[in-house]
């Protein structure tokens, strides 16, 4: 078994790192403030932008995945740096560098999003992250790093707390039987992207040679409607028909002048506005990870809340 360093323990970087520990691999967890070791993980405080402590922390490992992300507001100023040390570590140590990406890239489009579109994005967190894959893609193609994105749509699952849309504000709310409320068009089509699978992707392509230098969308379940997802999710919790509401556009622009979070929407308004579907059939056709069932992601998600300490 290697060594796996894992930027960030967010969802995704949690759910990484507790993954390649099950598979029985070595693994050091990067953050800001550490935590308390657990069983197969050993945790570090150390800031990730600090390339001689993460090329010494690094010495060794099979591949860093990088799943750190800034506060929101902040990705403009922050990613650029972050992006840049972990490209460093990669090329001093040998490691393959495994991104967690977004579908920001891409900016509004028509159809189903696959990994052949143009990262045209025009708004300011859009271009950042298109900016740092082609960093990371020119610097693999010029033999200098190993590298692979892994793109997500937004995130769904056991562990997705108040950074998901369906999260925080809806999943306690339906527990509750209460209503629950969707940005832009409820009924428009949406990818969700379970966190689990996302895990499983990250893992895989680490010790995939051929999925090198190029991006992968995570396998995904056909795209359902926040509507769709709310119904599913209060019919296994048992508390009736879901009760969806659009939070009105001027509600949500007066809510952005008190929250940099809200303020920060209004670049992916698209995504919700209209349909936002990701096609994962690439990966699927190439690796062994699957989407997971939504009727499995739905009962696996309720029942973490359930367990929760607030509970229902």
């Amino acid at each position: 078994m290697s060594l796996h360093v894992v930027v960030g323990f967010g969802p995704a970087g949690a759910a990484t790192a507790r993954l390649l520990a099950e598979q029985g691999h070595s693994v050091r967890v990067v953050t800001r403030t550490g935590r308390s070791p657990e069983p197969g993980i050993e945790h570090l405080a150390l800031d990730a932008t600090d390339l001689q402590q993460l090329t010494a922390v690094a010495q060794g490992a099979a591949a860093i995945h990088h799943c750190a992300a800034p506060p929101y507001h902040r990705w403009v100023r922050e990613w650029p740096p972050l992006v840049a040390s972990v490209c460093a570590a990669a090329e001093d140590t040998g490691a393959v560098l495994v991104m967690l990406g977004n579908l920001y890239g891409y900016g509004p489009v028509d159809g189903p999003m696959t990994e052949a579109l143009p990262l045209a994005a025009t708004g300011p967190k859009g271009r950042v992250r298109a900016a740092a894959w082609e960093q990371v893609r020119k610097l693999h193609e010029e033999g200098r790093i190993k590298a692979v994105e892994v793109r997500a749509c937004d995130f769904f699952g056991p562990g997705v707390t108040d950074g998901g849309h369906l999260a925080g504000r809806v999943v306690p709310a339906l527990l509750r039987g209460r209503p629950v409320s969707a940005l832009g068009d409820p009924d428009a089509p949406h990818s969700w992207t379970y966190l689990p699978d996302v895990a499983a992707a990250m893992a895989e392509v680490a010790a995939e040679e051929r999925a090198w230098g190029r991006p992968w969308h995570v396998p995904t379940e056909p795209a359902l409607s926040v509507r769709e997802m709310a119904d599913r999710l209060a019919a296994e919790a048992g508390t009736g028909p879901a009760v969806v509401r659009r939070i009105p556009p001027a509600a949500l622009g007066i809510a952005g002048l008190f929250s940099p979070l809200l303020r920060e929407l209004k670049e992916i308004r698209h995504q919700f506005d209209r349909p936002f579907v990701v096609d994962s059939s690439a990966y699927e056709a190439a690796f062994a990870v699957r989407a997971t069932p939504v009727d499995e992601q739905v009962k696996a998600t309720l029942d973490w809340w359930r367990a929760q300490p607030t509970g229902r």
